[in-house]
């Protein structure tokens, strides 16, 4: 390449040690984009290795079972969403034209200008929220999750790791929980704890703490949640919202890749947690500050254990990007991300469309690549299939496709795809003032999940100083549950 050129080719010959720098990084890219792969690595395996095999895909797809939400021939669907998509082009443009967009408006000069929306809480609700926060008694943590078990028997599910059997000591169970919970740690919790001891806390974490059992425990919470009648109040469990939370970390950055400039210079970890419209945090999973959001909001969909059946989605503007449309269509969930300065996110149409004059701004130069999309349909539905049975992660194969190159063929049909599936979605957004209060309310529910969050995970002012990386997610998992459990203690005397 002539960026390497350069340096490698001087009027002696090959430089070697830029040749060798050459080398190792041109291999380091072309393993992320998995152009080259290394037999028996996890990570870094041949990517059709990851996938359903080809046989049992082919098989699958000719008796019309792919566990898709989609049709699964390319010229039907191509058909349905192209002219659903021209059809809602044409009423923006019509609606645009003659300022009827509800509270927004697109010139010419100034793009996209959106009226923001009100205040979401009337003053009379506020004071009702006062008033019942009141009325509700105050009692100390331990008695909240003692409670709290009677009420669901949670933690039968912290089963011993060989025999099985449920943990003897409960309250030293919730002991150990509530020392991830608080960021607390062991050691500290056992000098706090009159009758007990590191020993004692630390043989119950080795056996009875895991991340499947904290996993099934958080979904015995959920349920119960999403079976109280007064959480029907708060929604119906069919909508949620996914957003990271940062914790700093007490050590310095091993990696650039420990710091993210938005939370500042200092390193840290990242809580990423999805909850329902019935506040229940259902999915928390510990992520790198360095790695976008949206590699991660397919998991907590896919991968939580409660009975939740979400159809809708929200995030902030780092939680998509056009892969995770095109993924979240295809698994059959409506996505609704709070997208950042809107009027410079761009409209995609197809080559030869009709001109949507009063669009204009907002159209994109580019055009969509259809044929893109049929040359790799196929590919495109074995990915998805492959995602929704578990064979691989979403947050992997979203890594994997963020890295490749621009001309592998997947990762462009598949950004294409999700270009026509954000397109509807903008479209459907300026039309509907609905939409927009309905997204910003599941976000604000996250937000007041992270103020809990922060308020519980309080020992060193929130921050983890677990050097190991299953000590971190326990602190996420235990963090999790406890809030679970207020939130279901709350929920059941709101309604008393």
């Amino acid at each position: 390449k002539p960026r390497w050129a350069k340096l490698v080719l001087t009027d002696d010959g090959i430089d070697r040690r830029y040749y060798e720098l050459c080398a190792l990084s041109e291999l380091k890219n072309a393993l992320r984009s998995g152009d080259v792969w290394v037999q028996g690595s996890r990570q870094f395996k041949d990517f059709d290795e990851y996938l359903v095999p080809v046989e049992k895909f082919a098989t699958l797809k000719l008796a019309s079972e792919l566990p898709l939400a989609v049709a699964t021939d390319c010229d039907q669907y191509l058909h349905d969403r192209l002219e659903l998509l021209e059809a809602q082009l044409a009423t923006v443009n019509r609606m645009a034209a003659a300022n009827d967009l509800p509270d927004a408006i697109i010139t010419t000069a100034s793009g996209l200008k959106i009226t923001p929306l009100d205040a979401a809480v009337p003053d009379a609700a506020q004071a009702m929220i006062d008033q019942t926060a009141m009325l509700l008694p105050h009692l100390k943590i331990t008695e909240l999750l003692m409670e709290v078990d009677e009420w669901t028997g949670f933690t039968r599910h912290f089963t011993h790791l060989k025999t099985s059997d449920t943990a003897k000591d409960k309250t030293l169970l919730l002991t150990t929980i509530l020392a991830d919970a608080i960021n607390l740690g062991l050691t500290k919790m056992a000098e706090s704890c009159p009758g007990t001891t590191y020993a004692k806390l630390s043989w119950l974490q080795a056996w009875h703490i895991r991340d499947e059992t904290y996993s099934t425990a958080l979904a015995e919470l959920v349920n119960a949640q999403f079976r109280q009648p007064f959480a029907g109040n708060w929604g119906d469990g069919t909508t949620s919202s996914s957003d990271g939370q940062n914790f700093r970390t007490g050590s310095k950055a091993e990696s650039t890749g420990h710091i993210n400039p938005k939370y500042g210079s200092s390193p840290g970890r990242t809580f990423y947690t999805h909850i329902s419209d019935q506040y229940a945090p259902f999915s928390a999973k510990v992520v790198n500050v360095g790695i976008r959001d949206s590699t991660y909001v397919l998991d907590g969909l896919l991968y939580h254990e409660s009975d939740l059946r979400i159809e809708e989605h929200y995030t902030d503007t780092a939680g998509f990007t056009d892969h995770v449309f095109g993924l979240m269509h295809l698994l059959g969930f409506r996505f609704a991300p709070r997208i950042r300065d809107l009027g410079e996110t761009k409209l995609f149409i197809p080559k030869g469309d009709a001109a949507y004059d009063a669009l204009k701004p907002m159209i994109s130069s580019d055009r969509l690549n259809i044929k893109q999309i049929r040359a790799h349909w196929d590919e495109i539905l074995r990915l998805a299939t492959s995602i929704k049975q578990g064979t691989v992660t979403a947050s992997l194969m979203l890594r994997k496709l963020g890295s490749y190159p621009r001309q592998n063929g997947l990762a462009v049909a598949l950004r294409e795809l999700g270009r026509i599936e954000r397109t509807l979605f903008i479209l459907d957004w300026l039309q509907s003032v609905e939409l927009r209060r309905r997204v910003h309310a599941g976000l604000n529910k996250g937000e007041a999940r992270n103020a809990l969050a922060r308020a519980v995970f309080f020992y060193r002012l929130g921050e983890i100083r677990d050097r190991s990386f299953e000590q971190q997610r326990y602190r996420a998992s235990g963090l999790n549950l406890v809030t679970a459990a207020i939130v279901l203690w709350n929920t059941v005397y709101l309604e008393r």
